[in-house]
């Protein structure tokens, strides 16, 4: 799941839960109509306070900021509901488990922001299925518009010209450029020892036992996974696309037919059992039991000196940076590339440890192993960029991404105003 989307969808249900009572005498108020498709009052206050959060706009005391959120956000609602008229037109749908599906992912991620199921019913005032039940027919509009929208922009690409041509209109209009780094690292994950091990799978094989005896497999997450976002829902994980998951877990969940339960998987998180519980092929939605490997302090000390070894072959023996990333790293998207981890901006590292690291850390040099939530890690400055304007030169590949984009977002939305000229639009003007 999409963390940053997620928080704001978050942030837009919850407000509508708490509108001042002024607002409550219009809350099923139309303020809008296109085809056949009405817009209420409190869909789009909704919206706009929820945009307004984001953006860190009070609307008390910015009103004049909150109107011009407003507007954007009724012709945004306005053009997903043109395009809902489009996708009814073209007998474009979804299935209803797929909105399930979504709908299941969004109540999951609730729980682990929240801590407990709970809690989470506890701040909507009403159980997980009638919260499901409530926003059913808005979710299944937003995934129909965005496969609208998808069927319509899939195809677009652009050309060097045309990314050239982007870049001389725009480039004084262009964000800045943040201060830049290019990295590459080399990640050991801390691996229990024998012992630790042992104890770990001896407690998953009970459990397996258990299964096979007919046990209930939710009632034996709840009690016995030390997953602690999805034990306390009997192990549910949501629909997930293939890609996302850590390699060993995806394998074998993506081999199970509906029903079917795996063997025990161990992955860097410690034993799992799968369940599935629905295979779309390209998506799963699975749930799963785990025990976790404690890991020691004699274990964190073996990392810490397999990793000094391998510093010392770099410095003191010259061996190949790329080489022992290769060999050596447990980062699956980065040792194939020699442990690249290619630019990033230094002021929104995901990772505060780096932050701390690559401020003292000159070009071409290498850092003593640290420890982050992967693991441990030795961390090569590649090179540093100051902050400063988009050079095509430099900056090639962001650039053609805002153009690509841009070039998107602009055939959209003259496809979006075409199809607005054959619908009846009417804007409540004593509602705004």
């Amino acid at each position: 799941m999409k963390k940053t989307t997620h928080l704001i969808l978050s942030i837009q249900i919850l407000l509508i839960l708490s509108l001042p009572l002024a607002a409550q005498d219009i809350l099923d108020g139309v303020v809008a109509v296109v085809g056949d498709e009405i817009i209420l009052f409190s869909e789009w206050l909704q919206e706009a306070q929820g945009l307004a959060v984001q953006q860190g706009i009070n609307p008390a005391t910015q009103p004049d900021d909150f109107e011009r959120i407003k507007t954007a956000v009724l012709q945004s609602l306005i053009n997903s509901r043109v395009l809902l008229a489009k996708a009814e037109e073209d007998t474009i749908t979804v299935e209803d488990q797929q909105v399930e599906g979504e709908l299941e992912n969004k109540i999951q991620y609730f729980i682990q922001q929240l801590g407990s199921k709970e809690k989470v019913e506890a701040q909507f005032g009403k159980p997980i299925h009638k919260i499901k039940k409530d926003f059913f027919e808005e979710q299944k509009k937003l995934l129909i518009v965005n496969r609208v929208q998808q069927e319509k922009l899939q195809s677009i690409q652009i050309t060097r010209r045309e990314v050239n041509q982007f870049y001389e209109q725009k480039r004084d209009s262009l964000p800045q450029r943040p201060p830049m780094v290019q990295l590459s690292h080399i990640l050991k994950d801390i691996r229990a020892g024998d012992a630790t091990r042992q104890a770990a799978l001896s407690q998953i094989r009970d459990i397996q036992k258990r299964l096979e005896s007919g046990e209930d497999f939710a009632e034996l997450a709840n009690a016995y996974s030390q997953d602690p976002g999805s034990a306390a829902n009997g192990g549910k994980l949501g629909f997930v696309e293939r890609g996302t998951l850590v390699p060993e877990f995806e394998e074998a969940a993506f081999a199970l037919e509906n029903g079917q339960t795996s063997d025990i998987v161990e992955t860097q998180f410690g034993f799992h059992i799968i369940q599935m519980i629905e295979n779309r092929g390209d998506q799963v939605s699975t749930c799963h039991i785990l025990i976790q490997m404690k890991r020691t302090e004699s274990d964190e000390l073996k990392v810490m000196g397999e990793l000094a070894a391998i510093r010392d072959s770099l410095i003191t023996h010259g061996a190949s940076f790329e080489d022992m990333a290769r060999k050596y790293s447990d980062d699956q998207e980065s040792n194939q590339s020699g442990g690249s981890l290619g630019w990033l901006p230094t002021n929104s590292l995901q990772i505060p440890e780096f932050q701390v690291v690559i401020d003292s850390l000159h070009t071409g040099k290498i850092s003593l192993p640290f420890k982050t939530k992967f693991g441990y890690h030795l961390v090569r400055m590649e090179e540093k960029r100051e902050a400063g304007p988009l050079q095509l030169d430099t900056d090639r590949e962001q650039i053609h991404m805002m153009a690509l984009n841009y070039k998107k977002q602009k055939t959209l939305q003259d496809w979006i105003n075409g199809l607005k000229k054959k619908l009846h639009i009417e804007i409540r003007e004593d509602l705004l």
